[in-house]
């Protein structure tokens, strides 16, 4: 059940139901670089291929898992990717998190399709 973290009855005035949802703010705020290296793979990988393509990759996971190994695997010889310039963890991270996405996607689906739209009936 959704909380107002200072105890504010939901429809009394300056209540906000956020206790115990996630604090994006923490990423954004607290992993900037890390965010920008990861957000300057993305646009290498947009202009390179094409800005959504990769939700379209044959056997998804499983490649970018591949893709985010070779990079790990690279970065014990060398820093940067050779291609892009850019480093070699930002291109993992990337990878992790594009196999990432889609897996939580098919699960999303998967449940839509067992159980409906929203879970419910």
């Amino acid at each position: 059940m959704e909380k107002d973290p200072h105890g504010t009855h939901q429809h009394a005035p300056g209540a906000k139901l956020d206790a115990g949802k996630p604090q994006v703010a923490l990423i954004f705020d607290d992993m900037p670089r890390a965010l920008r290296a990861v957000a300057d793979v993305a646009t290498f990988g947009a202009a390179k291929y094409s800005r959504g393509g990769w939700l379209q990759v044959p056997d998804g996971p499983a490649r970018y898992r591949s893709a985010g190994d070779r990079h790990r695997l690279a970065r014990g010889i060398e820093s940067h990717d050779q291609d892009s310039k850019l480093l070699h963890l930002a291109h993992e991270a990337w990878n992790r998190l594009a196999e990432l996405e889609l897996l939580l996607r098919a699960s999303e689906t998967l449940t839509e399709q067992l159980t409906g739209p929203q879970g419910g009936a």
